[in-house]
């Protein structure tokens, strides 16, 4: 198995590519390691010293390190840990994920609907490329509030592609929307 790497925006952060579907569709963060309980490729990842987040998207896996923590040293561990899980053949996951509740009133769900739609065709393709996800957590007086995953947690540009970027393109094409805010779960 050979498993690609990528660097990303965030320095402490690396992609992995196992070359194999690892969420498919879907995506699963984990900040800490007693959030990954329900993901054994998320635990062993944590397991490993030096190991801040763990997210898993479509086809690839994004580690953060802490800061005291070398790429130099803890790459290796991460490359066997990928390697070792996909050996096994265990899950990526176990069960079912929460639904995450949207604050959304009734009256908008047009305009969400249109937020949600720039968001997955425009936003997170670019998002996932550099090793996370954007996701909607809701709207409400014109305010469109995101919730930043992977590579994007953190990432010290995350900030201004959401003032300038993100938030630029929805008033452009929505005019209902005057700002977006980041908010962390």
């Amino acid at each position: 198995m050979f498993i690609e790497t990528e660097g990303t925006p965030n320095p402490a952060t690396l992609k992995f590519l196992p070359g194999k579907i690892v969420m498919g569709g879907g995506t699963a963060d984990f900040a800490s390691a007693a959030s990954a309980v329900r993901s054994p490729l998320a635990t062993a990842l944590f397991e490993l010293p030096g190991v801040a987040r763990v997210f898993l998207g479509g086809d690839f896996v994004t580690v953060t390190k802490t800061d005291a923590t070398a790429w130099q040293s803890l790459k290796p561990q991460v490359l066997a840990a990928i390697m070792d899980h996909f050996v096994s053949g265990r899950p990526i996951v176990e069960g079912d994920e929460d639904a995450l509740d949207e604050d959304v009133a009734p009256e908008d769900q047009e305009i969400v609907a249109q937020i949600k739609e720039l968001l997955d065709t425009r936003v997170r393709p670019a998002v996932a490329g550099d090793g996370g996800d954007i996701v909607f957590r809701g709207y409400r007086d014109g305010i469109v509030r995101l919730h930043m995953q992977g590579a994007c947690s953190g990432c010290p540009s995350s900030r201004a592609t959401l003032k300038h970027g993100i938030e630029n393109m929805l008033r452009h094409y929505v005019p209902e929307v005057v700002a977006v805010e980041q908010v962390e779960l």
